[in-house]
């Protein structure tokens, strides 16, 4: 997944990759964002566009 391919995706399945991930991988945003060499600031901004932001106490947006 490209920074391009994060711009572009609609909010809502975007959301479930990301939680799925979170959830299943990595034990922080950061963490992810850097594994998969992600802007965390693109990331964050795509899914607040859907009304979505990063709850760091059970890493998840929701």
């Amino acid at each position: 997944m490209t920074t391009e391919d994060i711009k572009d995706m609609d909010p809502n399945i975007l959301v479930s990759i990301i939680n799925l991930k979170l959830r299943d991988y990595y034990s922080s945003l950061e963490n992810l964002c850097e594994d998969m060499d992600i802007d965390i600031n693109v990331l964050e901004n795509s899914l607040e566009k859907g009304g979505f932001s990063y709850n760091k106490e059970v890493n998840q947006f929701k």
